[in-house]
């Protein structure tokens, strides 16, 4: 593919915001503009490891699981300071985080929502309580072998991951309409 066709190339969810779900919530809050509708801002995938403190090679591993799930290279997070109950020390790299926007945080979105949250053991849903007061949903992950990029057997480490999707809604109810529209499985 050519960096023209890509550009061109919308991600499926994208394309069903704008044809759908931008309308129902135009007409279900009342807004006057089209650019007021609540719309995905980005999504910010946080791994920690905190075992990397005494292993470097946890944390390549880490981020090598977290560039595979996002594909995009995310950066290490490094402690502020030293605490000595922990072993930690200053500046040592202690998890890994990605910020998706744009195509890929809609084909991260798609991923998650249609691939890996079923995948996940005793699933029932999402709670729909998880929200911050100003339209971000917040989740986590037990498991990173719930995406399929993750080979089970290439793993060193069953890690988790927090999962933070930011919205421009106002409110929860705004933003909780927006992620229902993209088919994000409520329990509540």
């Amino acid at each position: 593919m050519t960096a023209k066709s890509t550009e061109v190339a919308q991600a499926r969810l994208r394309e069903h915001y704008d044809t759908a779900i931008r309308g129902q919530l135009k007409t279900e809050f009342g807004y006057k503009n089209d650019l007021a509708v609540p719309k995905l801002d980005k999504i910010v995938i946080n791994m920690g490891v905190g075992e990397a403190a005494n292993d470097k090679g946890k944390m390549t591993s880490a981020v090598a699981e977290l560039q595979a799930i996002s594909g995009q290279k995310p950066i290490v997070t490094k402690a502020r300071k030293s605490i000595a109950q922990f072993k930690l020390r200053e500046e040592v790299g202690i998890g890994c985080k990605v910020t998706l926007r744009g195509r890929r945080m809609y084909e991260f979105l798609d991923r998650l929502i249609t691939i890996a949250l079923p995948r996940v053991r005793d699933f029932r849903g999402v709670p729909g309580t998880s929200f911050d007061g100003r339209g971000n949903y917040a989740m986590g992950l037990k498991e990173q072998i719930v995406f399929p990029e993750i080979d089970y057997d290439g793993i060193d480490a069953i890690r988790g991951m927090d999962i933070v999707i930011c919205t421009t809604a106002n409110t929860d109810n705004e933003a909780k309409a927006l992620l229902r529209g993209f088919n994000m499985p409520f329990v509540s």
